[in-house]
């Protein structure tokens, strides 16, 4: 079986980084986090012959939604013209009141009301598989109160919003946030995956579990 790869586009006015996972030689991919410009993200994956087969999100702020719908109803026209399955959007169950509150969020405030209904909601520990692509639901509150990671555990990735940053965390000041929870996320959550996980933030380049837990001065012991 062919290895995963992992793609990124930095989108929107709080340079989001957008990931879409897909197998070496295969035409489907997941996207994770669509910030913004939908469209532009079906158009641009479409270039590289790869179909969204499924969207995933790590939590439910506006500058990791804003693309969402217009993604969504791209890729399941293509689905509708060609016999595919339909495009569904995963987001873990407690993050649905914030998906669904354009106050909570923050879509309100940035000028440009958004809400979201995922198509399937999940739980710590869930299994997804979509286009023969598996990964691992993480919960990590805190950040948001529905916020998790995806973790790819055949490639040794983990996508993880904006849970943990290079030598950062996320922000806990908004709706839902709790910083002693977001410590408690990544120290139980996270630190316990292999140290050579990379980890893929939100914002910003990628690191390692390792490279966290030694230097991240927001999470030592």
């Amino acid at each position: 079986m062919s290895g995963l790869k992992i793609g990124r586009m930095v989108l929107g006015p709080c340079a989001t980084n957008t990931y879409f996972v897909y197998r070496e030689g295969a035409q489907e991919c997941i996207v994770i986090d669509p910030a913004d410009y939908g469209r532009q993200i079906f158009a641009n994956l479409n270039k590289n012959h790869l179909r969204t087969a499924g969207i995933l999100l790590t939590h439910g702020h506006f500058d990791h939604i804003w693309g969402v719908e217009a993604l969504r109803a791209a890729a399941n026209e293509t689905a509708e013209h060609h016999g595919y399955d339909s495009v569904s959007v995963y987001a873990c169950e407690a993050e649905r009141e914030l998906l669904g509150n354009a106050r909570k969020n923050v879509s309100e405030g940035a000028g440009r009301a958004c809400t979201v209904e995922a198509d399937v909601y999940v739980r710590d520990g869930d299994k997804i598989e979509i286009a023969g692509i598996g990964c691992t639901v993480i919960a990590t509150p805190g950040h948001t109160e529905g916020g998790c990671c995806f973790y790819f555990e055949e490639a040794g990735f983990c996508v993880c919003g904006d849970t943990i940053f290079q030598e950062s965390v996320g922000r806990t000041d908004l709706p839902t946030g709790s910083m002693g929870t977001l410590i408690r996320s990544i120290r139980e959550k996270l630190f316990v995956l292999p140290e050579e996980t990379k980890l893929y933030p939100g914002h910003g380049d990628s690191t390692t579990v390792g490279h966290e837990k030694q230097y991240n001065p927001f999470c030592g012991e």
